[in-house]
C-alpha cells in the first residue's frame, strides 16, 4: 500500500465536533459525519438502514437529517439513552422552556446548595476521582448535579430535559483533566481548579449551544434498541435494505475506558466491575475483567478464515509476555464478527447492500489484515460483491489504514 494515501482528518471524529447534534459529547472512536454522508446520500428514501454498532449515533443522525429511517443497535445503556436524546425531534415551546425558566432555575438552585453547603453532595466512586478534578471543583460540580437531579430527575427518556443532562456531561469533562491529544483519552499534567461564576457560566454557554442545535430539523427518524450486535433482531418487524456502520476495530481500544466519567455521573455505572462486565459484553473489548475472561474464552464458531488462524498463529509465537492472550484477543474478536455476519443475514431484505467502516492493527510487528479476514467471512456465508477498499492513512507510521469493506445480500 502506498504511503501517499491521505490521512483525511475530515473523515475522522475531529469533523464532527462543531456540527450540531454531532458535537454535542466527544467520543474520540466516533467515525466522521461526512463520511457517513457520502454513504448515504444516494440512497432511496424509503431505505431502511441499519447500523448494528451505533456508538454514538452518528449513523441515525445523519440518516434522520437525510430525511431516512434507521434503526441502531448498541448493548451500552449509556450510548441507548445518548443516541436516542440526539436523535429525538424537539419542539421550539420545549427548548424555549428549557431556556428561559428550566435552565434559571437550576442555576438559581445551584447557588443555594453551595450557600448551605457543609458538607458534600453526591459524588461518583471513581478510583482517585481527584486525578480528574481537584476537591474544590468537585464541589462545584456536584451541587450542580444536585439541582439537576431535583428540577430535572435522572437522566432517562428523551423528553427535552435530558438536554440538560447532556448539558452536564459535556461540563464535566470540559473542567476536567481529561485530555483528547492523540487518538485515545489521556489526562493533562494537572487538574484546573474551577470557580463558581465559571462553572454556572460553562454551563449555561454548552446548554445554550445544544439548545441552537436541538433546532434543527429531522426529516426522517432514527432510533437505538438495546441489542447485542452477534444476534441482531429485527425491530418492528423491518427487515434492513443498507448496513451502514462503524464496529471496534480490532486494537484494543475500548469504548468503556472514555465513557466511564459520564457514565458513573449519570449513575449508568455505580462500580468498577461493571464497567469491566460490560465490555465482555462487547465486541473487542478488554477493560477490567474482560482481560482476564479472555484468558479462559473458547471458540465456538465454526469454518472461521484461514487468515485468521494464521494470524493468531504468528501473534502467539512472537514471544511478548502478552503475545497468547493477544492472539487470543485477535481469534475472539474475528470470531465475534463472523457470528455477527452469520446472524445479520436473518434481518437483511433480499438486495441489501454493506458498508463497514473498519480499520486494521498491528500485533508485535504482525500486520492483522482485517479488511482481508472480514472479506473471506462475508464470502463463506454467502454475500456477494464482497470487496474493500482504503478510505484513508491513520496518524500513525505503521502501516495502519482505515478500509470501507462492501458487501451484498441476496436471499
Amino acid at each position: 500500500m502506498s504511503n501517499a494515501v491521505a490521512q483525511r482528518p475530515d473523515y475522522t471524529f475531529k469533523y464532527n465536533a462543531k456540527l450540531g447534534r454531532h458535537g454535542w459529547l466527544r467520543l474520540t472512536p466516533a467515525y466522521s459525519v461526512k463520511l457517513v454522508k457520502e454513504l448515504v446520500a444516494h440512497a432511496p428514501k424509503d431505505t431502511i438502514i441499519l447500523d448494528p454498532f451505533s456508538g454514538t449515533a452518528t449513523t441515525g443522525v445523519v440518516a434522520a437529517e437525510l430525511g431516512l429511517n434507521a434503526h441502531l443497535f448498541d448493548i451500552n445503556p449509556f450510548l441507548l439513552w445518548l443516541g436516542n436524546v440526539k436523535c429525538t425531534v424537539y419542539e421550539a415551546s420545549e427548548i424555549d422552556t428549557l431556556k428561559y425558566e428550566t435552565l434559571p432555575r437550576v442555576l438559581s438552585l445551584y447557588r443555594e446548595k453551595l450557600a448551605e453547603a457543609e458538607g458534600r453532595y453526591w459524588q461518583p466512586d471513581i478510583y482517585n476521582i481527584e486525578r480528574w478534578w481537584c476537591g474544590h471543583t468537585l464541589l462545584l460540580i456536584s451541587a450542580l448535579r444536585s439541582a439537576i437531579v431535583e428540577l430535572c430527575g435522572e437522566p432517562e427518556g428523551t423528553d427535552v430535559n435530558n438536554l440538560v443532562w447532556i448539558a452536564f456531561c459535556r461540563l464535566i469533562i470540559e473542567t476536567s483533566s481529561a485530555a483528547f491529544n492523540h487518538v485515545s483519552m489521556s489526562f493533562k499534567g494537572g487538574v484546573t481548579t474551577f470557580e463558581v461564576n465559571q462553572i454556572e457560566n460553562l454551563f449555561a454557554n454548552i446548554l445554550g449551544n445544544i439548545l441552537e442545535s436541538a433546532q434543527s430539523n429531522l426529516g426522517g427518524a432514527a432510533e437505538v434498541y438495546l441489542c447485542d450486535a452477534r444476534s441482531p433482531v429485527s425491530q418492528r418487524g423491518a427487515l434492513y435494505d443498507y448496513i451502514v456502520t462503524s464496529p471496534p476495530y480490532p486494537n484494543r481500544m475500548t469504548y468503556i475506558r472514555e465513557l466511564r466519567p459520564y457514565m458513573y455521573w449519570t449513575k449508568f455505572l455505580k462500580e468498577a466491575k461493571e464497567a469491566g462486565e460490560l465490555d465482555w459484553q462487547a465486541i473487542g473489548g478488554t477493560w477490567g475483567t474482560a482481560t482476564s475472561k479472555l484468558k479462559g474464552w473458547v471458540n465456538t464458531v465454526d469454518a472461521l478464515p484461514e487468515e485468521l488462524a494464521n494470524i493468531v498463529d504468528l501473534i502467539a509465537v512472537s514471544g511478548d509476555k502478552n503475545s497468547d492472550l493477544m492472539s487470543q484477543y485477535v481469534y475472539k474478536y474475528f470470531s465475534d464478527m463472523h457470528l455477527h455476519f452469520r446472524n445479520l443475514r436473518s434481518v437483511l431484505n433480499s438486495g441489501a447492500t454493506l458498508d463497514y467502516i473498519v480499520g486494521n492493527s498491528s500485533f508485535y510487528g504482525n500486520l492483522v489484515h482485517t479488511e482481508k479476514i472480514m472479506e473471506q467471512s462475508l464470502a463463506s456465508l454467502g454475500y456477494s460483491e464482497v470487496h474493500s477498499c482504503i478510505v484513508r492513512k491513520r496518524n500513525s507510521k505503521k502501516e495502519l489504514y482505515e478500509f470501507r469493506i462492501s458487501a451484498r445480500w441476496n436471499a
